[in-house]
Formats: structure tokens, C-alpha cells, sequence
């Protein structure tokens, strides 16, 4: 009989602990608002790379868009400061090849460093002039 009631006990402890954790993890704010900060992120990122490409059109793969097939997107916070680095790729046309790059933003979202692959002779040049821009 007192394994009986000692089954009851350990199964009404764990199964109040399960919910009291569980209500927690879902109640919790902090990885949606995580979650709307990366967007805005990725949002600002875009709009980065659509200046320093200056192509009337533009295909991106980026953490909001990802697509495997064509590779791998990451966004992930770097430094201590709480900067920002998006990983993803670009096309001008269904004619153009995919071109990876790689951004890092400040904590104010505001272009640290940029690294492109690509051979487009405006953007070459144009790095040469700028420092925060880099094209291989």
C-alpha cells in the first residue's frame, strides 16, 4: 500500500513540475522578442545590400528567406558590444550566379564590414575606395 501512495506522490510531483516548466518556457518573452530583433536585423541587412550592389533588381537568401539548396544563411550576435553578423546570398537576374556575402552591424545597425563574391568591375572599384567594403 505505501508504494501505492509513493507512485501517486512521485507522479503528481513530476507531473506538476512538467506543467510549472512548461507554462514557463512557453510564457516566456524573451525569445520572441529575440526573434523580432533578428528580423529587424535582416530587414536592415537587405537594405544594406541593395545600396552597395546598386542593381535595379535583387534576389536574396537571407535568414528570413532561407534556401538550402543554394546554401547556408546564419545570423548570429558577434562581440561583446552586441553587433550583429548575417550571412546569405545574392543575384542580380535568373541569369546571375549566386553571390555569397557576409555583414557585420554595429549594436545601431550600421554597416561595420561587408565581404561579397563577386566579380562585377563597379563593385570591385568601389571597394578599392571603401574601407568597410570588400569584394573577392
Amino acid at each position: 500500500m505505501n508504494h501505492r501512495v509513493g507512485k501517486i506522490i512521485f507522479a503528481l510531483v513530476v507531473g506538476l513540475s512538467v506543467v510549472y516548466l512548461s507554462f514557463n518556457w512557453i510564457t516566456n518573452p524573451e525569445p520572441r522578442a529575440e526573434r523580432v530583433l533578428q528580423e529587424n536585423v535582416v530587414v536592415t541587412s537587405r537594405q544594406i545590400l541593395r545600396l552597395a550592389v546598386e542593381a535595379e533588381t535583387l534576389e536574396i537568401v537571407d535568414p528570413l528567406a532561407p534556401r538550402r539548396p543554394i546554401g547556408k544563411v546564419y545570423i548570429y550576435r558577434e562581440g561583446d558590444q552586441g553587433g550583429w553578423a548575417v550571412s546569405g546570398y545574392y543575384r542580380r537576374d535568373e541569369n546571375d550566379r549566386w553571390h555569397a556575402y557576409l555583414m557585420t552591424l554595429t549594436a545601431e545597425l550600421t554597416l561595420e564590414y561587408l565581404k561579397i563574391q563577386d566579380q562585377d568591375p563597379q563593385l570591385i572599384e568601389r571597394a578599392a575606395n571603401d574601407p568597410t567594403l570588400e569584394v573577392s
